[in-house]
């Protein structure tokens, strides 16, 4: 028996570079009981399956944190803080305490009086927030919500993102400010700027050496974080890139300050006034502390989609609830976060629907252009499904809300682009291994090279400890470990604002590899929604009106789609319908019923067959060939034994799809029609559509073997569906492409889903796929050039040639701006758009 296992994605605190996330990564995956364990970079997470029974979520915790780490455990209680009005003395405040903290789930409750807010720690799953809040207000005050630690993970995770973002930003502005002095004073004078005797290292060496010990104490301050996570890093044998900006900056800090100290001992003074390197560490600070600041800011606007996505949601919502009165009813705002499952709501023009529910009174047009793409508004009245985040236009709803937090469409769909945001692809595998071993890997060349210069070339020890310095800064783990992160995360979240829902990395990357791809005729390719489009009499004295009356009203009664297009088709022409008698389907066959007192029979050849109808001839058969030929399907329709008339149906094509078609065909991808109709009909619709390989008379459970069948040929295959009935296809395929509306559609079908449910988002989702792929290459490539170059030029090859060396300074401002540009290309990935279109600036789903 296979043991159980639990999945969940958390976020990790203290990673700093590629280095940190593998070793997470590799870690984990080696205890017992853990299953898999993916670590990213750029979104701060970890996402990792375990077998509960073996080990806790608390236990997987006390393993990161060994490592240095600490992982952000789900919280069960909610705090919530809460602004009070109409308190006056403090036995107000100890009244609020003694009865909502005697409220079944809440833990604690703080009141203060002098700020008027309190604070509430409580179980939501045995008190919700609307009763603390309500319960406050009973007792005669007035309370709000001022603030909630239960906002989303994301949430959170966005606000310690800013909070470390200016904080990092203030501690800039005195290293700059201190790095700019020090620079002017070392080497003031080799750019001509005199400096004043007392300050001269000629005149004044000791001064001169004891001012810049000055000057970068606060800047080794401001970076201290550097060495409060590098050093221990490298104790606990894990260095990371803070780890060598540590050892870099502190080997010149420790060299040159006793340099100083011999200077004021009065030892070789020239000689060690001209060895000092306090600006190589204080101007290496500021600069990485630059490129890390940079870095930080671009990684915050990676989740800029979803941030717009959340921004849809309408912060309140008006609760109806019984007035002072029968049949009266009180309006009341209360936060979104409090509305619960069975509340009626008050709707207005212009405001947008807080969660997902029913209307139940009023008639109004909603705009659902944010979920499905369709810029018309969609009329809603009595028993209409409403979506949150859709905005009402015109009209005042009444609805009944049934799904609310993370059960609405919007919040599903949000953790889906998070969760993919998260997820990795194995274009990053390789680049995992190598962070793994690349600062180890870094230390020991630069300990190498510092020492093959000093012994083997005959160099001074500060040549060789500037080698050692250089080699330390200039690599960058960073910018290998963002390099495809960022651009999935940024790559995913501008597929949801295009209505393209990418579940995974994986999935991402495959999209780019398909070379074939398999669409499933009904509701893909064309509407799903068969229509009446021929009424041709046969018999003298019939007409087209009276054989469609006479059909309709014996189909009335019948909820089959071909029913309810013919009778559809009688009620577009204003044709009275009568009620049939003696109505009786006949499954593969037809109906037979009693219309106005004739017997009727509609349906197939074989049934007119069957039962003996007179008229089926040479004549009639060339009519319903030329119907099958125009990929429609012709139904036989007699009436007293004889043959009256013949009826087509079809399935309209999508206007959209020949040029779709070419399109892909365009981008080197065969194409691929699935159906179940007939081998006539068929090839008439893929002929209509400009497909010229066709798989006819398909059953559904045979959809899977075709798909097999084109794998087991060397394609590579996406399957286009409605992701109902052709979930087992969507499965097999590579990768599975799910058309809905986004309201209708199940979001967990497919590994790709086009929540517009029109077929330009299959073109969005491969072209999107392929910019990703291309963009993380790119990114890939010049970490992995950048340091391949970098290395070896900081270790002094080109020195060994009469080149120059690199000076330790430029090789930290080019190792911190390493990490920018590669997220800064990732961020180039929020500008896609197909050739031919306008970026929308609208966010959507």
């Amino acid at each position: 028996m296979t043991p159980s296992t639990e999945k969940q994605r958390l976020s990790i605190r203290g990673m700093h570079c590629a280095s940190c996330s593998s070793r997470i990564e590799k870690v984990l995956a080696g205890t017992e009981g853990v299953r898999a364990a993916a670590v990213n970079l750029a979104a701060e997470s970890l996402e990792v399956e375990w077998e509960p029974d073996r080990l806790s979520l608390a236990d997987i915790a006390g393993v990161v944190k060994k490592l240095g780490f600490e992982l952000v455990l789900p919280e069960k209680e909610i705090r919530l803080a809460l602004a009070i009005d109409g308190m006056t003395c403090a036995s107000c405040a100890a009244r609020i305490e003694k009865v909502v903290g005697g409220l079944a789930g809440v833990r604690t409750m703080q009141v203060n009086l002098a700020t008027e807010s309190a604070t509430a720690v409580f179980d939501p799953d045995l008190v919700s927030q609307r009763q603390i809040r309500e319960a406050i207000e009973r007792l005669g005050f007035k309370a709000r919500v001022a603030g909630s630690a239960g906002t989303s993970d994301f949430e959170r995770q966005q606000e310690e993102s800013l909070v470390r973002l200016a904080a990092m930003a203030k501690r800039l502005y005195p290293a700059f400010t201190f790095a700019v002095l020090l620079l002017f004073l070392s080497m003031g004078e080799m750019a001509g700027l005199p400096l004043p005797s007392f300050l001269a290292p000629h005149q004044s060496p000791f001064t001169f050496a004891f001012v810049q010990f000055l000057l970068v104490l606060p800047i080794i301050w401001s970076g201290r974080n550097f060495y409060q996570l590098g050093f221990p890093a490298l104790w606990r044998g894990a260095p990371n890139m803070d780890s060598l900006i540590a050892i870099g900056t502190g080997a010149a800090f420790v060299y040159s300050t006793w340099n100083m100290i011999e200077i004021g001992l009065g030892i070789e003074v020239m000689t060690r006034v001209m060895d000092l390197y306090f600006e190589s560490a204080g101007v290496l600070i500021a600069l990485v502390s630059l490129g890390k600041y940079l870095e930080t800011r671009s990684k915050v606007r990676t989740s800029d989609a979803i941030r717009q996505l959340m921004a849809l949601t309408p912060e309140e919502a008006t609760l109806l609830v019984p007035g002072p009165g029968p049949g009266i009813e009180a309006q009341k705002k209360i936060p979104v976060a409090e509305i619960e499952a069975g509340d009626i709501l008050l709707v207005k023009p212009g405001e947008r629907i807080p969660v997902d529910g029913s209307v139940v009174k009023g008639r109004s047009s909603v705009d659902e252009s944010m979920l499905t793409g369709e810029s018309l508004p969609v009329s809603k009245e009595i028993g209409d499904q409403v979506v949150g985040a859709t905005l009402n236009k015109n009209g005042l709803l009444q609805m009944r809300a049934e799904k609310v937090g993370q059960d609405t469409v919007l919040a599903r769909i949000i953790t889906m682009v998070r969760e993919a945001q998260g997820s990795k692809a194995p274009i990053a595998n390789l680049a995992d291994r190598i962070s793994l071993y690349f600062v180890p890997t870094v230390i020991v060349l630069a300990i190498l090279a510092g020492l093959a210069w000093y012994f083997l070339g005959q160099a001074e020890f500060s040549f060789a400890l500037r080698i050692f310095i250089a080699v330390l800064v200039i690599a960058c783990p960073c910018a290998m470990g963002l390099a495809t992160p960022t651009s999935i995360m940024v790559g995913t979240g501008r597929g949801a604002q295009l209505g393209v829902l990418v579940k995974s990395g994986e999935a991402l990357e495959m999209a780019q590899k398909i070379n074939a791809i398999v669409f499933d005729k009904t509701g893909t390719l064309t509407h799903g929604r068969p229509e009446l489009t021929d009424v041709q009499p046969v018999s003298p004295g019939m007409d087209a009106d009276r054989i469609l009356s006479m059909v309709a009203s014996a189909e009335s009664g019948s909820e089959h789609p071909l029913a309810e297009a013919i009778v559809n088709g009688a009620r577009a022409k204003g044709l009275a319908l009568a009620e049939p008698s003696d109505f009786e389907a006949v499954p593969g066959r037809g109906i037979r019923a009693v219309v106005r007192g004739h017997q009727v029979l509609l349906g197939n050849r074989e049934f007119m067959m069957e039962q003996h109808v007179a008229g089926l001839g040479m004549a009639v058969e060339q009519i319903a060939h030329g119907f099958a030929g125009a990929g429609k399907t012709a139904l036989y329709c007699a009436a007293e034994g004889s043959l009256v008339g013949l009826l087509a149906i079809a399935d309209r094509l999508k206007s959209e799809v020949p040029a779709i078609i070419s399109a892909l065909e365009g981008m080197g991808i065969k194409i691929f029609m699935l159906t179940g109709d007939n081998e006539i009909t068929a090839r008439a619709i893929a002929d209509q559509a400009g497909i010229r390989e066709v798989f006819a008379q398909v059953l559904p459970d045979q959809k899977v073997e075709k798909v097999a069948a084109l794998q087991a040929e060397g394609f590579r295959v996406a399957m286009v569906g409605d992701g109902i009935n052709d979930a087992p296809a969507l499965a097999r395929a590579d990768v599975g492409i799910a058309m809905g509306t986004g309201i209708d559609v199940a979001i967990e079908s497919g590994d790709i889903v086009l929540m517009k449910g029109r077929l330009s988002g299959l073109l969005a989702a491969l072209s999107l796929s392929r910019a990703t792929m291309r963009n993380i290459k790119q990114n890939l490539f010049w970490a992995f050039i950048y340091n391949i170059i970098g290395i070896p030029v900081a270790a002094g090859v080109l020195h060994l040639f009469g080149g120059p060396t690199l000076n330790p300074m430029i090789a930290g401002g080019a190792m911190a701006m390493s990490s920018v540009s590669v997220v800064s290309n990732a961020l180039r990935l929020r500008f896609f758009t197909l050739p031919g279109h306008n970026r929308t600036q609208t966010p959507s789903v």
